[in-house]
């Protein structure tokens, strides 16, 4: 009796897996043709405003009619109507649409299409969203952050250490600067201070690295040579299977400490690094730095290190949070239901 009812608690987790997988299969599958509707809908809005020119009448003419045809369906407000003809506007290509537009939820798409201005940003949002299963808050926080402009500013050697292929994948890892807004320690912060600050908040801390950080554990403890070593931080990022050391510190960078890392990842690699594993790469996280100072202290060093600056606030120096996961199928059936978005987008 007792096997059986184990074996049958496991086909029904299984059944209830499959049940789940299935759904969300069809709510994306459903939700990329509803999106392929609005970008058509707006094309041919679009393109009857160039070359007839239509006016705004028209569309309250056109919403009105609409939704008398279809009552059942909440989204062809005047509102929603004008972002499908900005939808088509921003992505003229219908592939896009199919390929990366499409595959994340109508509300995502407003938001890019409200926030973000620049067609390259606007593609590589909604990619960051399918990739990092990002819900709309964690997508609103990381454009407000101004992630893209930040995404691979790193002051790196990459080029020189790894392989071509690799060297673009794992600059694409970091940022410059970190923004950590979470925090609140002040100018005169020690460097403990700022690490069990960002161990504290662990979450916010991750969500701000990017996804496939995973946390192995602060002043992680090495012996070389009959001599005790400590890491700031140490963590392993599951998608460029390798570790990753992080120093962190308080003032502006100084070229001794990339030789100090450059040991630490030396000895990282002999001491913890499985055959498998990819190089370990090092990080400097520094309060300010001299751009040309790190590339200098960077060239000649053979391991993977980048330096890049962190901030409580975004700064000048920029070029001119929480539970990531895939949107459930509850909020998917909320974005398909059509919402009505003369009463919603402002909230």
């Amino acid at each position: 009796m007792d096997r059986l009812s184990t074996e049958y608690q496991e086909l029904l987790i299984s059944l209830k897996q499959r049940i789940r997988t299935s759904q969300i299969r069809a709510a994306l599958a459903v939700n990329r043709e509803l999106i392929l509707l609005y970008w058509q809908i707006g094309r041919e809005i679009l393109l009857r405003q160039s070359q007839q020119g239509w006016g705004a009448k028209v569309i309250d003419r056109l919403s009105q009619d609409l939704r008398q045809e279809f009552p059942e369906l909440k989204g062809l407000s005047r509102t929603n109507l004008l972002y499908m003809r900005a939808l088509a506007e921003a992505y003229s290509e219908e592939q896009i649409v199919q390929q990366v537009v499409g595959q994340i939820p109508w509300g995502h798409n407003l938001m890019i299409l409200d926030k973000v201005k620049d067609s390259d940003a606007r593609r590589w949002y909604a990619q960051q969203v399918t990739t990092n299963g990002w819900s709309r808050n964690i997508l609103a926080m990381q454009i407000e952050s101004q992630l893209y402009q930040r995404q691979g500013q790193a002051v790196t050697n990459f080029e020189a250490t790894l392989p071509p292929d690799r060297s673009d994948l794992v600059r694409a890892t970091l940022k410059d600067p970190y923004l950590f807004d979470f925090l609140s320690l002040g100018t005169a912060a020690q460097e403990r201070e700022l690490e069990n600050a960002l161990v504290q908040h662990i979450e916010r801390f991750l969500l701000e690295l990017g996804a496939g950080f995973a946390f192995v554990g602060k002043q992680f403890p090495l012996e070389v040579g009959g001599q005790d070593f400590r890491l700031d931080l140490l963590f392993y990022h599951l998608k460029l299977r390798c570790y990753v050391v992080i120093e962190l510190k308080v003032d502006e960078f100084k070229p001794e400490y990339a030789g100090k890392l450059n040991f630490y990842l030396s000895a990282v690699d002999d001491l913890l690094r499985h055959p498998n594993d990819e190089p370990t790469i090092g990080i400097l996280l520094c309060r300010s730095k001299n751009g040309v100072v790190a590339e200098y202290a960077l060239r000649d060093i053979n391991k993977p290190m980048g330096v890049a600056e962190w901030t409580e606030a975004l700064t000048k120096s920029l070029p001119d949070p929480l539970q990531s996961e895939l949107p459930s199928t509850t909020e998917l059936e909320a974005e398909l239901g059509a919402i009505e978005w003369e009463e919603d987008v402002g909230g």
